[in-house]
């Protein structure tokens, strides 16, 4: 989930702002939604912690060996300037140590304290990020958005084998709609910023496949996510009160959707709604989960 970033003023806010701090925050509350419906409710206190420092470490350092790598396409983009302003501040070097660094502190908790299973998903993610999507995806298709999704996707599976390393339906049916969901959010994003994208010559499905394309194909993506979220409720796996929020989240989502495809404008609005979104549903399933589980708040936050 890419946003517009602030002008960097030292070394640590130029490496805060390399790790994409929306993007990995969002990382963590999707791999939180994990864990919570593998647990059917909240795990404890210690193993939130470890599962989000692990996550945590090893999104902040793809992102920034995804700047590392990008930085000759970040110049050229009008939006990514400070970005790579950033990176200049930091340094190729350093942000590579840096990067290293969290990765490795990152695998070492999941080895440790986590499960193989858990690091195995977490070396996926970091390199499903960096050498499928940024070197190759990202440059050579316009529908590599659609598999590129991998990485935002896998951190529901993180949290999920966290707490049980055999991952069931309901983890699967949650890692399907996080697939569905990022298209339709990057291809908004890139209708907005065609131009951008068009002069860094990245062949996103605007540039190569034009407006009206793309909007179908939004349009696609988008209607399939309602259902798919309500599959939570037909299976059981959560109650009507979860289906309701569901449906409203989703339908707004969709009117916003179906405005700014019909009208040809309003992506950043589009943009920015499937975020909320993503977070409402993810929203949803925690506080569902969590409130019919049977556990007390406090059982959930002792360390055992």
């Amino acid at each position: 989930m890419e946003q517009v970033e602030k002008a960097p003023s030292n070394i640590v806010v130029s490496t805060v702002l390399l790790s994409k701090p929306g993007i990995i925050v969002s990382v963590a509350f999707t791999g939180f939604a994990g864990m919570v419906v593998a647990a059917k409710g909240l795990p404890s206190l210690s193993l939130i912690l470890l599962t989000m420092a692990a996550l945590l470490l090893s999104a902040a350092g793809s992102a920034i060996l995804n700047n590392v790598l990008d930085k000759q396409l970040d110049v050229l983009m009008d939006r990514l300037s400070k970005r790579a302003q950033a990176l200049e501040v930091v340094g190729v070097r350093t942000a590579i140590f840096i990067a290293s660094l969290f990765i490795v502190i990152s695998l070492f908790i999941s080895l440790s304290y986590l499960n193989y299973i858990a690091a195995l998903l977490i070396i996926a993610a970091i390199l499903s990020y960096t050498l499928l999507y940024t070197l190759y995806l990202k440059r050579s298709s316009p529908y590599g958005t659609i598999l590129g999704g991998l990485p935002g996707a896998l951190p529901v599976l993180i949290g999920y084998a966290a707490i049980q390393p055999n991952i069931g339906l309901d983890g699967y049916i949650l890692f399907a709609f996080m697939m569905l969901w990022q298209p339709p959010h990057f291809w908004a994003l890139a209708q907005k910023y065609k131009l951008d994208y068009k002069k860094a010559g990245v062949p996103v499905m605007p540039v190569a496949m034009g407006t009206k394309f793309t909007n179908i194909m939004i349009l696609i993506y988008s209607i399939s996510l309602l259902p798919l979220s309500l599959s939570f409720w037909f299976l059981g796996y959560a109650s009507a009160y979860f289906a309701i929020l569901a449906i409203i989240f989703g339908g707004y989502f969709e009117y916003v959707i179906i405005k700014s495809t019909v009208t040809n404008s309003g992506y950043g609005k589009a943009f920015a709604t499937s975020i909320f979104y993503m977070l409402g549903i993810m929203a949803a399933l925690i506080l569902d989960l969590s409130f019919n589980s049977g556990n007390t708040f406090l059982i959930a936050l002792s360390f055992h």
